[in-house]
């Protein structure tokens, strides 16, 4: 019925879906799957690849979120029809009033129309695709397309009967049995003795006449739980592998080896509905904002894959790039919401200018600031000795075939022999510049134990971000 060619009608389907919505573990798994989008940040960028930061603030608002949950939504229900709001102002800046979901029964994607009843037939209905309406309004999820639902009815509806069945048998076997015997025929002592075992609370006490024998019994059905907690656990973990595609970031996993491959394969899950966002708010979203007067034209938008770090790998970003570069304070008042009114006055250790080389190699920046710090402008770069690389790219090499090989990314990856071999490779290299410099001086044992850190710090995290570049050129 749902994909009838003359008269299709998802009515009836649609009620089954609100039915199952129901169920709290498929809500879990929507909800973690969606949230890890819905937090995802985002700019908008122009062909140079710049971020315009007005337009990025344009979206920053409740009707786009609204706007990418009904997106998503698409995922689980099907095709979804989305509706935009009147453009309004609000403190100097346009915004669409709202974003609103046409109701679902009322669509018929086949034949891209909206129906006044549900029991219209589609010739009746108003085209949305070739009117006036196909500028306010956005289409999530292809016109034949029945959503994941569909799927996850055939274990959310068995579960729910099951949690039924279990109820009644709780209700049934789940209290003791009273069970009055009395010799008793006359129907009043009868009565009173129904009245007796009725009114038996949890004091245990009656009165009875002179015959009668009460007696307690109490289930030993044990075996019930094991039939219905299972079939229960295993829907959940059939739900869990439809719509997540496993079980381990929602369910207890057996260990962490485990539990890393399915983070990773949910990684991709969750790279796969940010495309879906992505491409229609391009496709679709940002030429209607145009058509409606929003200053967006040459823009898109894309979601911003700078790596996130752990706070205490932040601090050792953030001191690695300190005490090498010369660093904006703006960065550190915004972020931190500190006031920085000028450069702290300290006494150096001055060091012996024979710690750089004479003609640094391939490294501009240090060549740089060792000209400022001693005012020699005779230190040159050279043009002729560079040094040999051959080794560092040859472990890129091993590690983007790996890569490749799995077509999987993460920070468990960073255990793998071909990416921990890239990470020494980088180390060993850089190294040898800190080992040259120390031919021609003695510095304290701090700094030194501090540059040999701070390489192998560094080694990790280019090789981690190089890989992350790589895997994001290569499979997308």
């Amino acid at each position: 019925m749902a994909l009838n060619v003359e008269n299709p009608r998802r009515g009836p389907l649609y009620d089954i879906y609100t039915d199952i919505d129901a169920d709290l573990h498929l809500t879990g798994c929507i909800g973690q799957r969606k949230g890890f989008v819905l937090k995802k940040s985002f700019k908008l960028v122009d062909t140079k690849e710049k971020e315009n930061e007005e337009a990025t603030k344009l979206f920053e608002t409740g009707w786009f979120k609204d706007l990418i949950g009904y997106i998503l939504d698409s995922r689980y229900w099907g095709h979804s029809l989305i509706q935009l709001g009147d453009v309004v102002t609000v403190d100097g800046k346009m915004r669409y009033k709202d974003v609103e979901l046409i109701p679902r029964k009322h669509v018929i994607p086949e034949y891209g129309v909206i129906i006044r009843e549900q029991g219209d037939e589609w010739k009746q209905g108003y085209d949305y695709r070739n009117t006036s309406l196909s500028d306010w309004v956005i289409e999530a999820g292809k016109p034949k397309d029945l959503g994941l639902f569909l799927k996850a009815a055939h274990q959310a509806i068995p579960k729910k009967n099951m949690l039924a069945f279990w109820d009644q048998f709780g209700e049934i076997f789940g209290m003791p049995i009273r069970i009055a015997k009395s010799t008793a025929r006359d129907p009043k002592d009868r009565s009173r003795i129904e009245n007796m075992l009725a009114s038996m609370g949890a004091a245990a006490w009656g009165l009875f006449p002179e015959g009668t024998e009460i007696d307690i019994k109490e289930t030993t059905r044990g075996d019930a739980f094991n039939v219905y907690d299972k079939r229960v656990d295993r829907a959940n973990s059939e739900i869990s592998k439809g719509l997540l595609n496993q079980t381990m970031t929602i369910d207890n996993g057996s260990s962490l080896s485990q539990s890393e491959v399915h983070l990773e394969v949910f990684e991709n899950v969750i790279e796969s509905d940010a495309d879906l966002v992505k491409d229609i708010v391009n496709d679709q979203l940002i030429p209607r904002m145009i058509k409606h007067g929003f200053p967006l034209k040459g823009l898109r938008f894309v979601y911003d894959e700078s790596i996130d770090y752990t706070p205490e790998q932040q601090v050792a970003f953030e001191t690695m790039i300190v005490d090498r570069y010369e660093v904006d304070p703006k960065y550190f008042i915004d972020k931190y919401n500190i006031p920085i009114i000028g450069e702290k006055k300290v006494q150096t250790q001055q060091l012996s200018k024979s710690f750089f080389a004479t003609k640094p190699r391939c490294i501009y920046g240090l060549h740089k600031r060792a000209a400022e710090l001693y005012g020699d402008n005779n230190l040159i770069l050279s043009a002729d000795n560079h040094p040999d690389t051959s080794d560092v790219e040859a472990a890129f090499n091993r590690a983007a075939k790996w890569l490749h090989d799995n077509r999987i990314f993460g920070a468990a990856m960073l255990r793998e022999d071909a990416v921990i071999g890239l990470i020494e490779e980088t180390a060993s290299f850089l190294s040898k510049g800190i080992e040259r410099g120390l031919e021609e001086c003695s510095p304290s044992e701090t700094m030194v134990n501090s540059l040999r850190e701070s390489v192998g710090v560094f080694s990790g995290f280019k090789t981690f971000h190089e890989m992350k570049e790589s895997r994001r050129n290569a499979f997308r």
